[in-house]
């Protein structure tokens, strides 16, 4: 398992997401964020699990608000503004060669990038 690091302070946005003063009840349990922690093979101390249950809980309150939003007779949207996305000529152009994909990797065999099993059994 690999530490979970963070850039930002996870503290201060969990009480900005869940305000104290709301004592609203648990959507995510602790045990819950610890099964997800295990299956993505990261490891946080019991004070950030705490935290990232809060904002958990905080994000599906959010989504249950969202889903109590009246939307009927609102057109689907795939973006806010009416952009249309600027797309380049297709053209073949060349590519990396083999050496030079692999001259980052870690570890090469036969000419092919060898990562480490992260799938158990067989």
């Amino acid at each position: 398992m690999v530490p979970f690091a963070s850039s930002h302070s996870t503290q201060k946005a969990f009480f900005v997401l869940n305000p104290p003063h709301l004592n609203m009840p648990e959507r995510v349990t602790q045990d819950e964020v610890r099964r997800v922690l295990a299956l993505a093979r990261l490891e946080l101390s019991d004070e950030e699990i705490a935290v990232l249950q809060g904002e958990l809980d905080a994000i599906l309150r959010w989504v249950e608000r969202l889903n109590a939003l009246e939307t009927e007779g609102v057109p689907p949207t795939f973006h806010a503004l009416e952009e249309a996305t600027r797309l380049r000529e297709d053209r073949p152009e060349a590519g990396l060669r083999r050496s030079e994909a692999l001259r980052g990797a870690a570890r090469s065999v036969e000419g092919a990038f060898a990562v480490p099993r992260v799938v158990e059994g067989e």
